[in-house]
């Protein structure tokens, strides 16, 4: 007697590979699951805004006193400095790009980035779709404050008749610049973190990049001017401000090359935090 063997296929459910769409969507639930994200962005809007509401309620109460130059220059050097100062510059640095960081380590220190490569092991597009939620997510924020800022502080100095109105000239080029420092710190501190992958460390280095670093560099020689306005807080400097920086001409450095120095550092940074998050171990 003849056996006809019949053997049947097995077939095994597949999952399907995620799409960018959903580690999108994934990326933006764990930004707002952390507990920092969620005070972070109120409280630093509120630091922000009270900085510039401070300024100018001073420069109303004292505008009758000043001298008849500062007077005369209020508009627009003095009017754009009480709009975004650069106290609420080094704030929305360090707290923005500490919230880069911690998206990071955060993860690496919960341990949440094994299950997370372990569902999808192109550590590149998660990196990616990390780096585009925060850059989104910021760069609304910077939007938004920033012109918060600027529409309280100008209806106040509209009271001595020397507020602006974002049609003027020069006030939406240097709001622009303001904003751009949201997304531009919340990358350099992902990309420190993914270097770093330790959260005391990672903030610590991202505050001295972004806010301390540049008190400690001179700008009397050629080069170390160079490198003073390499570092994003003194870019912005020479973008926000319309009164020149007391610079020697020969070291004041174009306004495109400002706008070049806020584009390379998050740039720059999230390309080393790609080359790296390939090839370290978890």
């Amino acid at each position: 007697m003849t056996a006809t063997l019949h053997t049947t296929a097995l077939t095994t459910p597949t999952t399907p590979r995620p799409r960018f769409s959903d580690l999108l969507a994934a990326e933006w639930l764990k930004l707002w699951s952390l507990r920092a994200t969620r005070w972070a962005f109120p409280a630093t809007a509120l630091i922000i805004v009270g900085i510039g509401v401070n300024g100018a309620l001073a420069d109303y109460r004292n505008f009758p006193q000043y001298p008849e130059g500062i007077r005369e220059n209020f508009v627009p050097t003095w009017a754009l400095r009480d709009a975004f100062p650069l106290a609420s510059a080094m704030v929305l640095m360090l707290i923005v790009g500490t919230l880069g960081a911690l998206s990071v380590v955060n993860e690496y220190a919960s341990g949440l980035i094994r299950t997370t490569t372990a569902a999808v092991p192109a550590r590149r597009s998660l990196l990616a779709a990390k780096a585009l939620v925060m850059t989104g997510v910021t760069a609304v924020f910077g939007v938004a404050v920033v012109a918060a800022s600027f529409a309280v502080t100008q209806a106040i100095l509209s009271g001595r008749n020397v507020g602006l109105s974002f049609g003027d000239p020069e006030v939406l080029a240097s709001l622009a610049a303001s904003a751009a420092l949201a997304p531009m710190s919340a990358l350099v501190g992902l990309g420190l973190g993914v270097l770093l992958r330790h959260g005391a460390a990672t903030v610590a280095v991202t505050a001295l990049v972004l806010v301390l670093l540049p008190s400690f560099v001179g700008q009397e020689e050629a080069w170390t001017a160079a490198i003073k306005f390499a570092l994003p807080l003194n870019a912005w400097q020479n973008l926000a401000t319309v009164a020149p920086l007391h610079v020697p001409p020969p070291h004041t450095p174009s306004l495109t090359h400002s706008w070049v120095v806020l584009a390379v550092w998050p740039l720059l940074a999230t390309a080393v935090a790609l080359a790296l998050v390939r090839r370290r171990d978890l």
